[in-house]
């Protein structure tokens, strides 16, 4: 009786939320779902300032600072402890991934970004957790990452957890992945309009007038919860900065330029050390746990001389936009920093590429302003301006999102007083960087693995058609005859049951007479036989329907 009346009681609380979950998608019951959007803004938003304080708890177990003065306080360290803390954290990572996530690979926002489009906004819930361990592990013992992968992992489990409560899939899906991505970004980095626009512009890439609302307020919600636990605060203190409006445009413009070369240099540095690490790791069947553990090896190897590449890189950043550096410190820097990255991504050790973004724009920013102030020394911003312009142009380049990423650089900084030598600076950058990569550093990531999001919805939506559910089954009365199907098989022209549109089209488009392609099923004796036909006009008219439901949802 007990399990009976708990049945029931969970029947009527799933009735009763996909009953709320119906009214949000319609006025006035839409705004409802800002209510909806509130609890995952306060629920990323825990996630996310937990995962930032407990980066610091173990940070200072493991190397007795913080993040804001690991860089320092490591290099008194004893060099064992500064070479070992990463072995035994690649350790962690590589028996975390090889037992709870796909070839043992930490998830990345591109994933996410990918669930949002492909995936009715579903990342395996199992791998995400595994994704924020792993991170939480690297980014606390020496790897050489940032954290807005991990919360944004995070907040992609939350917005699965919460749209099962509801029953409900599509566009509010997407909108709660949205709303929870917001606050996720908003509460780390305590930047409340770029975390909305972050989420807008680079997971679900769409500026839709019906997501803005919901999205803002979890947005605010990731602040105040940040604000509330963490306290009132900006990630970089910066001196005051005097811009040359006129005069000094053009040496902006040239910064982008040279961020925008460096950001491409430094992905496709990435996917190359990636590349390679594959290869090595079969051609010397090295075990997959075992590759983020030879990667902590080298960290620490590397941080002995050169602590700065321990974690996020706050510390160091800071010192480049306060000129605390050198014009041969700040490419040297740049020039380790890039390779900690490098390895700490090929080892597949977890954490995103936006904080180390940051940091090499900042240096990058700071070597071009002691080069322009020695060459041009009546220009009067400072070099300290140059570095907070590099590090907005660098990260928008690699990120693929100006706006975004321009708002975050002012409100990690709280200097808005620069706004027109950063925006010149990350206007060029991302221009320059779109020319030599695939969008974006997530985007390229997706291409590399076969899904081309950055070519528009016309190119990705056919592969989340299933044929299996527009075909005409065998022996229906207006599908094809198993004579007609038998003769397509034999000439090769056949589809299997579990293919997509994606495979489809291109047959129909080959041959502009075939009105439909049979599709095969292989039985035990691995025969194939007839399970029914994929007709044009059904084909196209999914197809349209997927495109006129998709604009809705980007224009609504």
């Amino acid at each position: 009786m007990p399990d009976g009346t708990a049945a029931e009681a969970a029947k009527r609380r799933r009735k009763w939320l996909g009953a709320l979950a119906h009214q949000a998608e319609t006025a006035p019951g839409r705004l409802v779902f800002w209510a909806v959007a509130l609890v995952v803004g306060v629920m990323a938003g825990y996630a996310a300032v937990g995962f930032r304080l407990s980066i610091d708890i173990l940070q200072t177990f493991f190397y007795g600072a913080g993040n804001q003065t690991i860089h320092s306080h490591a290099a008194g360290l004893d060099p064992w402890i500064v070479f070992l803390v990463p072995v035994f954290g690649g350790l962690a990572v590589g028996l975390i991934l090889s037992r709870f996530t796909p070839n043992a690979r930490a998830l990345s926002v591109s994933d996410v970004i990918a669930a949002a489009a492909l995936r009715d906004s579903r990342v395996d819930r199992k791998a995400g957790l595994a994704s924020a361990a792993a991170s939480l592990i690297t980014l606390s013992t020496g790897g050489s990452t940032g954290r807005e992968g991990p919360v944004v992992h995070l907040a992609a489990v939350i917005a699965g957890w919460v749209d099962d409560r509801l029953n409900h899939h599509g566009v509010t899906a997407r909108d709660i992945l949205g709303c929870a991505v917001a606050a996720a970004v908003s509460a780390s980095f305590n930047a409340p309009l770029a975390g909305a626009l972050f989420a807008l512009e680079v997971v679900l890439r769409h500026y839709a007038l019906h997501a803005f609302g919901p999205i803002v307020m979890a947005s605010v919600a990731g602040a105040v919860i940040a604000r509330v636990h963490i306290g009132e605060f900006t990630q970089f203190t910066l001196p005051e900065n005097t811009l040359g409006f006129y005069e000094e445009i053009p040496a902006f413009m040239l910064l982008g330029v040279l961020c925008g070369f460096a950001a491409v240099v430094m992905m496709r540095t990435l996917f190359a050390a990636e590349d390679f690490a594959d290869a090595a790791q079969k051609r010397l069947r090295c075990p997959v746990w075992a590759r983020p553990m030879i990667a902590g090896a080298m960290l620490g190897a590397l941080a002995i001389p050169f602590p700065h590449v321990i974690g996020v890189g706050y510390e160091t950043t800071t010192r480049a936009l306060t000129g605390g550096l050198d014009f041969q410190a700040a490419v040297l820097f740049a020039v380790v920093k890039c390779a900690a990255v490098t390895i700490t991504y090929a080892g597949r050790m977890g954490g995103g590429v936006f904080s180390p973004s940051l940091m090499m724009g900042a240096l990058t920013g700071l070597a071009f302003g002691a080069v322009a102030s020695s060459v041009f020394s009546g220009l009067p911003g400072s070099e300290g301006l140059y570095a907070l312009a590099g590090m907005g142009a660098f990260a928008a380049a690699v990120l693929g999102a100006p706006i975004s990423t321009t708002l975050i650089v002012f409100e990690l900084t709280g200097d808005y007083q620069a706004a027109i030598a950063v925006m010149v600076s990350v206007s060029v950058a991302t221009v320059v960087a779109s020319r030599f990569v695939w969008k974006s550093f997530f985007l390229s990531q997706l291409k590399r693995a076969g899904v081309a999001l950055g070519g528009g919805a016309a190119r990705f939506l056919p592969g989340t058609i299933p044929v299996r559910g527009l075909m005409r089954v065998r022996g229906a009365d207006d599908g094809a005859s198993d004579t007609a199907c038998l003769a397509l098989a034999e000439q090769g022209v056949k589809l299997r049951q579990w293919d997509t549109l994606a495979e489809a089209l291109p047959l129909f488009e080959a041959s502009r007479r075939l009105e439909f392609v049979p599709v095969m099923a292989q039985v035990v004796d691995g025969r194939e036989e007839i399970v029914g036909a994929l007709y044009q006009v059904d084909a196209l008219r999914a197809m349209n329907r997927a495109l006129i439901e998709r604009d809705e949802e980007r224009g609504g």
